[in-house]
Formats: C-alpha cells, sequence, structure tokens
C-alpha cells in the first residue's frame, strides 16, 4: 500500500540523517496497554477470576507503582468491582487511588460489561452503564469519557447517542463489515462524526473511531502467554509466551511494531497513531509484559529519528487529546448503523440474533421485572410509612437484580455465544435476583395491607401491579384447577372472566380476567370455587369458552384454496383462516378498511456440519445451505372462543403420524372496552409460539407472507430506541444471511397503503427475502465438527422448547405510527401478576430515600406523527405530587455522574456545515423550574430531590 506524502523521507529512502540534522519524528505512536476480560464466555465469571482477572489486577498496580511513564486502561467494571470488594489490600486500593488521580490508570467505557450492540435493548444498556459509572464516580470521583466497543458483532448507531449522552468524547468500535473496514482504510475513514440519532442535534454526535483490521490485539508482543484454567500456573510457565527481549532478539520485535506502524499511518489522517496492546486475558503477569516492552520502546525511542517515529504508553484520552488538538476538518456519518456485520464473505454474523432464545427471554422478563420493582419500591416505599418492610433490604434485592441484568448484556451473553455452563450462571444469576424482586414486591404490598385476609382454602388471592405510567386495559391470565369460580375485586364487585382449557395443561383451566389498573398502581383480586350454582348466589361465574375442532389438512403442493373461510373477529380485526389449509388466509383491518391476505408457516434452514464440506453456522454466523424449506407436513386447527378472547390454536406437524406438534401458533384476538382505554386491546393480534425441539442443524423461522408491495424493503430497529430501513441487498455470496438483521423490539414492513408491525418481548432475527414478506427467526439448533469449538464446547446443541411472543399490527401508517411505541412498552411492560404471600419482616430503615433519579424520553421520530412527534412540556412537581413535596430539580448526564452544566464535551471539526438533523432545536437548557420540555428522541436525565 502507498505510503502518504507525510510519511518521513528516511522511511521511503532509507536514507540516514547526520548526528546535527536529525529532525523530530513525524509519528507519534500511542502504547495503550489493555487486557480484554469477557464477562462469561469460555468461563464463568468465578472460574475466570481465579485465572486470571485477580492476577491482572494484582500485577497491573505493581507494575504501574513501580514505574511512572506504565499506563493501563480497565474496561469491565463487574471485574474490577469484584477484585476491589474482595481481594484488594488496603494498600492496593490506595495506590489505585494514586494511580487513577495521576492519569496512569484510566477507567474507559465503564460500564459493568461490554455490552453487546445487536440484541440488547436501550433501557438494559443505559442500565449496566450506569452501574459501572455510579460505582467509578462514588468511589474515585471520576467520570469514563471513551467509549471501547471493540468486540461487539456489528455496532449500533445507538451507542454513540448514548455515549454522548452520558458526556463521553470519544467512541471507539473495530467489527464492522470486513469490505467496509477495507474501503475505509484504503480512503482514511476509520475516524468520523457520528450522529447517531436523525431527530436529535449535533450536540448528541461524537467523535468515533474505527480499529484497523490489527483490531484490538497485538499479536507478537504477548509475553506472558494464554492464560490457563483453573490456574494459575505454579512454574509460572504458560502456553504461547513469546521469546523474552534480548540484545539478539531485539530487532525482530522492533522490525514487527515498526512494519504495523507504517500501516497504520496510511490508514489514518493525523501523526498519532493508537496501538492497542494486549488481547484476550493479558497482562496477568504485567510486570513479565511491561519488562520486555519497555525495552523495545527504549529501543526505538533512541533511535527515533531512523524508526521515524516515537513510542510512549498512553490512556485512551491521551490519545484522543492529541488527536483533538489537531482540528482536522473530519467526515459525518448519519444515523446509519453497522450492522450485519460479516468477517469475510462466507461468515455473516446473524446467527446470534437468535441464539440461545431462551436465555434472551428470560434475560427481558428479568428487565421488565427489575422496571416494575423499581418503580413500584419508588412509588410506595420511598415517602411512604413502611412499619414493617426495610427499605435498605428492598435496595439489595433491586441492586442483586440490576447486577444479573447489566452482566447479561455482555457481548458473550444475551448474544447465546457462550458455551452451556456459563450459560447456566447468566440463568441462576437472573433467576436468584428476580425471586428476591418478586419477595419484594410481594412485601411491599403486605406491608400496605397487613391485616387483609387471605383466600379461601382452595382459592387465590392475586395482586396486578401495572408497571406503566398510564393506565391499562389489559387481559390477565391465571391457572387455575376447575372452571366454576368466583372472581372479585377490592371492593367486592364481580369482574368480567373467561375460563377455557388450559393449552399447557389438560387438566387445568386458563383463567382470563379483564383488568383496569390506573398507572404505578395494583388491583387486588380473589378467586375461590364456586360452592353452588349462579342461581342460588347470583353471583357470575366465569364464561366457559367454547372449542371448535377442525380436522388435520396436509400441506398442499398446489390447487385450490380459500373455498372456505371462518372469520375470527373482534372490535378492530377480522382474521379469516382457510379450512382449506389450516392456515391464516387474509386480515381485515376496520378503521381502514383493508384487507391484507396474509398468511403463515413454519420453516426451517438446513445448515451443513462438516467443516470440510464448507461453511457451518453456529453460535455467532449463520451459514444456510440453501433456501428455507417447509418444516411441516400436516396442520391441525382448533378455535376456542369467548366473550373476552377468542384463541385460535394451530398444531404444526412435521411429519404426518406425529402425535405431538413441532410448533404451535396460539392467535389471540381480545376484545375490551370501547374508546381509548381498549385502543391498545384491540389494535394488535398477540401471537404466542412453541418451538422445538428441533432436529439437528436446523434454524427455524416463522415466515409470514402478504399482499403487501413492499420492494422487499424491511425497517427494523435499534435496541428498541430507533427504526432503521433494510433494503433488501444482492450479494456475490451468503445473500441470505446478509440479510437478516436484529430485531430488539420492532420490525415492520409496508406499502402505499398499510403497514404490518411485528413487536417483539426479545431479540429475534428477523429479514425480508420476497417481497411482501417478513420472517422471524426463532429458534436454532446446531452442531459441527469444529475441532476448536469441540474442545470448548462452545456448540448450540439446544434442544430446548421455547414460547416466543409476537404482536401483529396491521393498518395505515397513521394508525400504527400512533400505536407502535405504545403498543411496544405495553408489551415490554405488562402487568406483574403476584400470588398473595405473607412476611413476617419486621426492620427499622437504614437508606437515604430523599433523592430519585429520574429519566424522561420522547418517544417519537422528528417526522414520524404531526401531532405525537411535537416537543412535550412537563410539570415534574405535578407529575411526581403523589410521590411528595419535590424541594429541586437538578439535570444530570445519562448515567447521572455529571451535572450537565458542568459538562463539557469536546467539539469536533466537521466538513458537514449543517449542525442539525430533521427539526429538532438545540438540546433542551436546564430546567430553572419544575417544567422542562422534551424534544423527539430525546433522553433526559433528573436527579429529584423531595422534601423531608
Amino acid at each position: 500500500m502507498e505510503l502518504q506524502s507525510w510519511l518521513p523521507l528516511l522511511l521511503q529512502l532509507g536514507l540516514m540523517w547526520p548526528p546535527w540534522a536529525q529532525p523530530e519524528p513525524r509519528l507519534r505512536v500511542f502504547v495503550v496497554p489493555h487486557s480484554h476480560m469477557d464477562v462469561g464466555w469460555l468461563h464463568t465469571v468465578q472460574e475466570s477470576m481465579q485465572a486470571y482477572v485477580t492476577n491482572v489486577y494484582n500485577s497491573v498496580v505493581e507494575a504501574l507503582t513501580l514505574e511512572k511513564k506504565r499506563r493501563f486502561i480497565a474496561v469491565e467494571q463487574e471485574y474490577f468491582r469484584l477484585w476491589w470488594d474482595g481481594v484488594a489490600s488496603h494498600w492496593q486500593k490506595r495506590k489505585v487511588h494514586q494511580l487513577v488521580a495521576k492519569g496512569h490508570l484510566e477507567f474507559v467505557l465503564g460500564g459493568q460489561v461490554m455490552h453487546d450492540e445487536a440484541v440488547t435493548h436501550i433501557d438494559d444498556q443505559i442500565l449496566q452503564l450506569t452501574e459501572g459509572h455510579g460505582f467509578l464516580y462514588e468511589t474515585f470521583g471520576v467520570r469514563p469519557q471513551i467509549s471501547w466497543q471493540v468486540d461487539p458483532f456489528g455496532a449500533s448507531s445507538t451507542t454513540p447517542t448514548l455515549f454522548a449522552l452520558a458526556g463521553f468524547n470519544a467512541h471507539v468500535i473495530s467489527r464492522i463489515d470486513y469490505n467496509l473496514k477495507e474501503a475505509m482504510q484504503d480512503n482514511r475513514q476509520l475516524q468520523f462524526v457520528w450522529r447517531g440519532s436523525r431527530s436529535l442535534s449535533a450536540e448528541r454526535e461524537i467523535f468515533t473511531h474505527v480499529l484497523d483490521q490489527f483490531s484490538y490485539c497485538s499479536e507478537g508482543f504477548n509475553w506472558d502467554g494464554e492464560a490457563i484454567f483453573p490456574g494459575p500456573s505454579l512454574d509460572g510457565k504458560y502456553p504461547s509466551m513469546e521469546i523474552p527481549v534480548t540484545e539478539d532478539s531485539i530487532p525482530d520485535f522492533t522490525h514487527l511494531l515498526g512494519k504495523r506502524v507504517l500501516h497504520k499511518a496510511s490508514w489514518f489522517q493525523t501523526a498519532h497513531i493508537l496501538w492497542p496492546w494486549g488481547c484476550d486475558r493479558q497482562f496477568f503477569n504485567a510486570s513479565l509484559q511491561f519488562a520486555n516492552m519497555d525495552i523495545v520502546m527504549d529501543y526505538i525511542n533512541s533511535e527515533a529519528s531512523e524508526f521515524g517515529f516515537s513510542v510512549e504508553y498512553a490512556t485512551l484520552g491521551d490519545y484522543f487529546r492529541a488527536v483533538h488538538s489537531d482540528q482536522v476538518a473530519w467526515q459525518v456519518r448519519d444515523h446509519r448503523d453497522f450492522l450485519p456485520y460479516s468477517s469475510d464473505m462466507h461468515h455473516a454474523w446473524t446467527g446470534f440474533y437468535a441464539s440461545r432464545s431462551g436465555l434472551k427471554a428470560l434475560a427481558r422478563r428479568a428487565s421488565s421485572l427489575l422496571y416494575a420493582g423499581e418503580s413500584m419500591f419508588t412509588r410506595y416505599v420511598l415517602l411512604a410509612p413502611h412499619p414493617y418492610l426495610d427499605p435498605a433490604w428492598g435496595l439489595q434485592q433491586l441492586q442483586q437484580l440490576r447486577w444479573a441484568v447489566s452482566e447479561v448484556q455482555h457481548h458473550d451473553a444475551i448474544t447465546g455465544t457462550h458455551v452451556p455452563n456459563v450459560g447456566d450462571m447468566f440463568v441462576e444469576h437472573l433467576s436468584t435476583g428476580m425471586q428476591g424482586v418478586h419477595k419484594l414486591m410481594a412485601s411491599i404490598i403486605q406491608d400496605r395491607s397487613p391485616a387483609h385476609s387471605g383466600p379461601e382454602p382452595g382459592g387465590h388471592f392475586a395482586v396486578v401491579y401495572n408497571p406503566l405510567a398510564w393506565t391499562v386495559t389489559t387481559i390477565i391470565t391465571l391457572t387455575v384447577d376447575f372452571p366454576k369460580v368466583s372472581i372479585t375485586d377490592e371492593s367486592g364487585l364481580p369482574v368480567p372472566a373467561q375460563a377455557q382449557r388450559s393449552k399447557e395443561m389438560p387438566s387445568a383451566y386458563d383463567l382470563h380476567v379483564l383488568t383496569t389498573i390506573p398507572g404505578l398502581s395494583y388491583r387486588h383480586y380473589s378467586i375461590r370455587p364456586s360452592r353452588s350454582s349462579q342461581e342460588e348466589t347470583g353471583e357470575p361465574e366465569p364464561f366457559v369458552a367454547k372449542t371448535t375442532q377442525f380436522g388435520g389438512r396436509l400441506r398442499r403442493y398446489g390447487g385450490q384454496v380459500g373455498g372456505s373461510l371462518v372469520p375470527v373477529k373482534n372490535g378492530c380485526y377480522i382474521v379469516f383462516m382457510d379450512l382449506d389449509t389450516n392456515l391464516m388466509h387474509s386480515v381485515w383491518e376496520r378503521q381502514s378498511n383493508q384487507k391484507v391476505y396474509m398468511t403463515q408457516q413454519f420453516m426451517e434452514y438446513h445448515a451443513n456440519s462438516d467443516v470440510w464440506q464448507g461453511p457451518v453456522s453456529d453460535n455467532y454466523v449463520f451459514t444456510p445451505s440453501g433456501t428455507a424449506e417447509p418444516a411441516w407436513e400436516a396442520v391441525r386447527m382448533e378455535i376456542v372462543e369467548g366473550p373476552l378472547v377468542t384463541e385460535i390454536r394451530q398444531y404444526f406437524y412435521r411429519e404426518v403420524n406425529n402425535s405431538l406438534p413441532t410448533f404451535t401458533i396460539y392467535s389471540r384476538l381480545a376484545r375490551g372496552p370501547q374508546g381509548s382505554d381498549g385502543a391498545l386491546l384491540c389494535h394488535h393480534i398477540e401471537q404466542e409460539y412453541q418451538v422445538g425441539p428441533l432436529e439437528l442443524n436446523r434454524e427455524a423461522i416463522l415466515r409470514t407472507s402478504t399482499s403487501l408491495n413492499t420492494g422487499r424493503v424491511l425497517y427494523s430497529d435499534n435496541n428498541g430506541y430507533q427504526m432503521q430501513r433494510r433494503p433488501y441487498r444482492n450479494y456475490k455470496n451468503n445473500t441470505i444471511a446478509r440479510n437478516y438483521y436484529p430485531m430488539v423490539q420492532s420490525a415492520f414492513i409496508q406499502d402505499r397503503r398499510s403497514r404490518l408491525v411485528l413487536l417483539s418481548d426479545q431479540a429475534h432475527g428477523v429479514s425480508s427475502q420476497r417481497n411482501g414478506q417478513v420472517e422471524v427467526m426463532l429458534h436454532r439448533r446446531l452442531w459441527n465438527n469444529d475441532k476448536w469449538a469441540l474442545n470448548n464446547d462452545l456448540t448450540l446443541n439446544d434442544s430446548s422448547v421455547v414460547h416466543p411472543v409476537l404482536w401483529l399490527l396491521l393498518g395505515s401508517r397513521t394508525l400504527t405510527s400512533d400505536l407502535h411505541q405504545r403498543s411496544g412498552l405495553a408489551l415490554q411492560h405488562q402487568p406483574v401478576v403476584m400470588l398473595r404471600e405473607t412476611n413476617d419482616r419486621e426492620h427499622k430503615a437504614k437508606a437515604d430515600l430523599r433523592r430519585v433519579l429520574l429519566r424522561l424520553q420522547h418517544l417519537y421520530e422528528v417526522d414520524q406523527d404531526p401531532v405525537l412527534s411535537r416537543p412535550v412540556t412537563v410539570n415534574l412537581q405535578s407529575v411526581l405530587r403523589g410521590l411528595g413535596s419535590v424541594v429541586s430539580v437538578e439535570e444530570r448526564s445519562l448515567t447521572g455522574t455529571w451535572d450537565v452544566s458542568e459538562m463539557r464535551r469536546w467539539t469536533w471539526s466537521t466538513r458537514d456545515p449543517h449542525g442539525h438533523r430533521g427539526n429538532s432545536s438545540q438540546p433542551s437548557p436546564p430546567p430553572r423550574g419544575p417544567e422542562v420540555t422534551i424534544y423527539p428522541k430525546e433522553i433526559r436525565t433528573f436527579f429529584i430531590h423531595f422534601q423531608e
């Protein structure tokens, strides 16, 4: 590759300068020592702590203390906090404070983990950043200002927006599409200013650095070797240790380093070169590492004019301050993301969008429960009397789940790219945390109504909590042993209900209950068996739904369909089922009076299992052997009809004579009150799927084919925050997989008249392979003979049965734009149902509960809706009146560590003279009173101080 003209002439011509005329070297190399420590991948957190993490921090602190010129960056706060709280001595803690104060040890990114960017939700990204940032600010008084997202499998445009809101000055990524990185290297475009949101102003942009083809590792400079498990080594010997630096070997090391520096210099616009030194599980013997590198660097600097560059240990802050000082006019990148990610033409990293589907579901359920627990705790414990409940204990339960939810956002956790025993660790941490928060919520109820009588023998006493801030009308489902029950609310009034045979347990009944719950409030329901008939007592009993069975139908290869249709309706939709096929035929949306032909079926991609026969699918990559094939031969249908819910049950059988279905769709249309209260309930078709167990090397999808003329354009979300347009692209290789995208919360297809929105309760892969089609990858089961994967047990032989849920919204663009965001929140934060528990706890409160962190987010883009996209003004004193008297409002950065009036982010010169996107104004000024205005897509964070 041609060297740039500003590189030292002596390097191009091999000339030697006379001693009295040696110029200053033009290139300045910043060597940034680091260790990439996965919070669960091939080993559990505790295994990693024992094998190498503890020694990383022990030896780094010692090495940095011995030599002032050395530097180190620390990233994952879960590991650092475990070391700090459980290992570090008083001397080590004192030294860390000194190293941090001097800038020799720098915390970058600062979250609990290096989170994945494809399948994580924005709420959970913010949570794990806030967890880590809060610890660092409280412990050291520092705030991370540089990101280090170097290993996630693709880069979302949500992330730069969040980091700008958190006060970051620069953002570092690495894994982007291979051909795009090559082009950016060739054109010296690896650095740019990224405006991640099209609705926010340039104040929310961030300088972004893409690591070059060498990424974050420095092969050839690893003197401490590879960590061993359970470790550490007793004799100090480790695999793959580089030979020590000696007089004989130093030319080899300096030549290798110089060669790479010249490559890097040709890919960037300034004379400042970032050289990450480290890799996975490095620096567990930092003294050995630094002792060797010291010699290499001292030698180069002693001959700097000959080499044409100088080298220095540095932090990321040192490097970016140097780049910023050059005042280059940088290219601007808009809100487009870097997804999907392909490492080469045969390996599209789109499989992990659906790997370990069960863990993805559990992670989101845990996140939603945490949100409910925090809002209930704030609403009912913060300032209210709590004679039996210890708030400090309550905060401990919330903290335990915060830690677990933060942990599972790691880029080898929620992605499903870990070994099975690490997955067990994530599940255990999440489950334990969820149990604690369930117990807390039950204790809050008990604390507020200790004298409330329990249920009668054989009955149930349920509490239903609405975690959203607005009144919700919805249907909750309880499982009971018999259909003849009496259900009443807290006032003793009967409640509309419907009983039907349980789809899970044939001997039990599902009891659907219509409920309306004010925001951040709960309702009591008593369910007891009816002892006598309705005529004798006058008490209404739940309507027992009527079930109609339809015979099995074989999969058709052609012929007449649609000759006999069965309508299933509510106030918003009529779904027509085709009795010739037992498949969906079409949906009529009443408000726009539009009928869309729509059919659904389960299909599977087949995967190669022999690495000698070609590329394989695995936890990470999706490499289908061909197009998807139907995964069923027969389908049976039944319709369960009642006054509240009508449920269509479709059972798909892999073989005609199979007794159990491999796939099931439960489609539900609900009927609720007319008007705005029942709008969200009416305007969606809920579909719950049962998928599995799969056959080996199958990747299961639900394909929905419609009459919409979409041009193969799909829209899918970035982390539940914003939508991205995804036009179908043709590639020379692997076109199917490279047209898959992550769907964290929503996706849609549309034409001029109608839009079909899919809302999800967990992350999936989504694609549009044909006009009018959208397919969702729901489950994967894979095995291959790759030796490395087998030796590390990194396979995806997932034989589980998963139960994902989608809500389908069909209608005009105006209607669906109105419903999309609110429905997504309603699905994510459904009411929490708790059976009554008693608790004898009685403690005194020990926690300071006078300050609350509050975030306000505008849900809509600037041009999404003529009304809903307008700025919104909120009077916090009025909104929070139920919590107490607001004394003051203090606006903070996203993670709460900056007072926004004191936050001064660096300004980067750009080639784009237009500083804003859309119609958004400058960021809102800090509040001078209780009223704050939120502009489209803004996220604003406040400390609310309440009166004693």
